[in-house]
């Protein structure tokens, strides 16, 4: 009798859905490599403090990109651009600092970008992307 309850219950969950954040990063680094930029990492970690994660790092030409990924649906109230907020820089300042300063030599030029996906039943993803998002002071070294 267990077993059979055990199996009718399976029987009615709702299938998992594909993880969010999982899917727009992976739009998001396809629509980037579409654009000529290179991918270097998905997901980094600083070894020493695994808190902080950075979605994507590429290259675009000689400029090293750190790229936050921010996926909604349509009906979100707050873009995805907009999340990105003095709080959340402030971790991404402080995983990509930690990224630079394992670099030898560090690169000359690096910026961070945001790609917004925004995600609607029965319609394709549409994904926009935001260059050159102030992270850093003029004068920071890594």
């Amino acid at each position: 009798m267990l077993k059979q309850l055990k199996a009718w219950f399976e029987g009615i969950r709702a299938p998992a859905p594909v993880p969010t954040g999982a899917l727009g990063e992976r739009l998001a680094a396809n629509f980037l490599e579409e654009k000529g930029f290179r991918i270097l990492a998905r997901n980094w970690r600083d070894p020493r403090d695994r808190r902080d994660e950075i979605d994507l790092i590429c290259r675009d030409g000689e400029v090293l990109v750190f790229v936050e990924v921010k996926t909604r649906t349509f009906s979100a109230l707050v873009p995805g651009y907009f999340t990105v907020d003095a709080r959340k820089k402030k971790v991404l300042r402080r995983a990509a600092t930690a990224y630079l300063r394992q670099l030898h030599p560090p690169p000359a030029t690096f910026r961070l970008d945001v790609v917004e996906v925004t995600t609607r039943e029965n319609h394709e993803p549409e994904v926009r992307h935001f260059e050159n998002i102030p992270l850093f002071t003029k004068h920071f070294r890594p």
